[in-house]
């Protein structure tokens, strides 16, 4: 189990360190005036070879971000399950701690989103409603690769039912190669505004997964201790 944690913080630690090194590329690697209005964007001549093949496909878009409401179901149901286990026992800690530990990881995603939304990397290729919109990373691209992969995580933990876990594991793959393909070809992002998202979100994830496993081990210290000191007793 110690080597497991330690694989998982390091992968985790190295998706995170890539990403920013990612996000430092982007704006000084071929940064060219090729953006809407003139902005710039990095890695400029691949950025819209890419885009000028895809082009833009606005009904893709607009289902795409339609789905990006199931994570954010997803994201209330565990809210859910949170709230009821926090009714039954009247204590926060007693809540389970890879739910506290999911509360605390949505909080952080959403604070990214935010965050590049404040501070704009690129911007779109296309105007929005008119309107010119931070691209980098792709926040719906984000929400869906840090959320799915909870889904299948906490079914695997709380369910077992084989064919339901099964069930999840094609829902999750289908509905994000479906989101990540249909952000990347619709035309409304660069294509490294899709890469961003995929090293940011898994690096979250991986880094939840970790913070999971070291609960579940002080639990298990923790519960083995109290088994041999009531056998003493």
């Amino acid at each position: 189990m110690r080597e497991k944690r330690k694989n998982t913080l390091f992968t985790g630690i190295g998706l995170l360190t890539a990403f920013g090194i990612w996000t430092a590329l982007i704006q000084c690697i071929d940064v060219q005036n090729m953006g809407q209005n003139g902005t710039r964007i990095g890695f400029a001549t691949f950025n819209v070879w890419f885009h000028q093949i895809t082009d833009v496909h606005m009904l893709l878009y607009t289902i795409t971000d339609w789905f990006g409401l199931v994570p954010i179901v997803i994201c209330l149901c565990f809210g859910g399950l949170g709230c009821v286990q926090l009714l039954k026992c009247r204590n926060l800690f007693k809540v389970d701690a890879d739910i506290l530990l999911l509360g605390i990881y949505y909080i952080l995603v959403i604070f990214g989103y935010l965050f590049f939304e404040m501070v704009p990397i690129n911007y779109r290729p296309i105007l929005i409603n008119g309107f010119m919109e931070a691209s980098y990373p792709s926040s719906t691209t984000l929400l869906v690769l840090s959320v799915m992969p909870t889904l299948k995580f906490q079914v695997d933990r709380r369910c077992t039912v084989t064919a339901l876990k099964k069930l999840t594991d094609v829902f999750v793959v289908v509905f994000s190669a479906f989101m990540v393909m249909g952000r990347l070809i619709s035309g409304v992002h660069w294509a490294t505004d899709i890469i961003g998202s995929v090293f940011l979100s898994a690096g979250l994830f991986m880094m939840y997964r970790f913070f999971v496993i070291m609960a579940d081990d002080i639990k298990t210290t923790y519960q083995c201790e109290k088994r041999i000191k009531n056998g003493v007793q």
